[in-house]
């Protein structure tokens, strides 16, 4: 049977989304990037090959309002060519969201591999012995590790959602594709977040994950 779409739900205790404009101050993003997400579902299904599902729509809808702190880290920044120079290290302080809960939609009907990223993830809900996939799943850096992902059932007494909604004059700017190599391919869109009632994904939530 093939399987198109399915809905995860997903519950973060703390992560950091780094706003891919921030210099030494490290803030954060308040929801997670359609890109993060994605890197996160193919971690679930041990893919390492980013490429394999392009193609793949994602709606994001967040559950819960998080709490936003402030620390202070130690960051690394290649400053001098010697790599374990102390000049390439320095305090700096780095915003935090904690209570992370959201519900991703997965539209595989334009992800042409077999099995799909829908499927694959379906298998992985079912039958988490099936998947052979190294490290933990993260969402942002390796530290931010994913505490539940679970398949979603909707019900009547689910509250609002606040969704990720793509919009020309949106206040954020997020990227949905990652170029590792620099930032000449990565891809952004304006988003805005709505608050709604409504459990199914309005068609401006919708951000298909593709290198163009």
């Amino acid at each position: 049977m093939t399987i198109n779409k399915i809905a995860l739900q997903v519950e973060v205790p703390i992560a950091c989304f780094r706003d891919s404009r921030a210099r030494e101050y490290i803030a954060t993003y308040p929801v997670p990037p359609p890109s993060t997400v994605y890197g996160m579902l193919l971690s679930t299904v041990g893919e390492e090959n980013r490429f394999r599902h392009c193609g793949v729509k994602l709606a994001i809808a967040m559950r819960s309002e998080t709490a936003k702190s402030r620390v202070i880290r130690k960051v690394r920044r290649f400053k001098v060519g010697d790599i374990n120079s102390v000049k390439n290290s320095k305090p700096d302080y780095q915003e935090l969201l904690t209570g992370i809960k959201f519900v991703v939609w997965i539209d595989a009907t334009a992800d042409k591999s077999s099995p799909n990223l829908a499927e694959r993830l379906h298998q992985a809900m079912t039958d988490p012995s099936s998947v052979v996939r190294f490290g933990n799943i993260c969402l942002g850096e390796s530290r931010d590790l994913v505490n539940s992902i679970d398949i979603f059932i909707e019900n009547s007494q689910q509250g609002s959602l606040t969704w990720l909604t793509q919009s020309e004059y949106g206040e954020l700017t997020l990227p949905y594709w990652i170029d590792r190599l620099g930032s000449e391919r990565t891809r952004w869109l304006r988003y805005k977040l709505i608050k709604s009632v409504n459990w199914e994904p309005p068609a401006l939530s919708w951000t298909q994950i593709q290198t163009d």
